[in-house]
C-alpha cells in the first residue's frame, strides 16, 4: 500500500508532462505547470522531506506561476503555429529516453528508503546528533539542521530565486521597450 501511495502522484506526474507537453494554449502550460509542482511537492512530502516539499509548493507553485502569468499578460494566450520537425522531435524524445534511463539506472545503486544500513545513518546522522548542538549553538536538532548547516542550500535557493525574477524583469522590460 505504501509504494502505491508513492507510485500514484509520479504516474500523475508523467501524465501531467506529457500533457503539457502536447498543448498549445500558453495559459494552459503556466496552469498546468502550478498542479505539477503542487504534485511534486507531494511526492516530497510523501518521501518525508517536507522543507523540499514547501520550497517547491512555494516556489514552484507560487512565484514561478506568478511570473508566467504575468509575462503571459503582455504577450499572446497561444503558442505561434511552426511546422513540426519530425526528425527533430524524434531526436528529443529519444534523448529524454536516455537521459530517463540513466536516472532510472542510478536509482538502482541508491540504498532503500529507510535503510538502517545506509551511509547517511552511519555517519552523516550520528555527527549531526553528537555535535550538532556545540558547532551551531541551537538546542534543537532539526533547527540546527535546517538554519545552520542547509542554510547555504537555502541561500543558494534564494538566490536562484532572485535571478530568475531579476531575469524576467530585464526581457520584459527590454520588450516593453522594442514595443515602443
Amino acid at each position: 500500500m505504501e509504494r502505491l501511495i508513492a507510485v500514484i502522484p509520479v504516474l500523475l506526474l508523467i501524465a501531467l508532462a506529457l500533457t503539457i507537453v502536447r498543448l498549445r494554449s500558453l495559459l494552459a502550460i503556466a496552469i498546468l505547470s502550478g498542479v505539477y509542482s503542487l504534485m511534486m511537492a507531494l511526492v516530497f512530502t510523501v518521501l518525508d522531506a517536507v522543507d523540499v516539499a514547501f520550497t517547491e509548493a512555494s516556489v514552484g507553485a507560487g512565484i514561478t506561476l506568478t511570473l508566467m502569468l504575468a509575462a503571459m499578460s503582455l504577450t499572446t494566450r497561444r503558442e505561434a503555429a511552426k511546422p513540426r520537425n519530425r526528425l527533430r522531435d524524434g531526436a528529443a524524445l529519444i534523448v529524454a529516453i536516455i537521459v530517463g534511463l540513466a536516472f532510472v539506472y542510478a536509482t538502482l545503486h541508491m540504498p532503500m528508503l529507510g535503510d538502517p544500513a545506509a551511509p547517511i545513518h552511519l555517519h552523516v546522522a550520528p555527527r549531526y546528533i553528537a555535535q550538532g548542538p556545540v558547532e551551531t549553538g541551537v538546542p534543537n536538532m532539526v533547527t540546527s539542521i535546517l538554519a545552520s548547516y542547509r542554510g547555504y542550500d537555502t541561500l543558494g535557493e534564494v538566490t536562484v530565486i532572485f535571478t530568475a525574477g531579476i531575469g524576467v524583469i530585464a526581457l520584459l522590460w527590454r520588450w516593453g521597450r522594442d514595443e515602443r
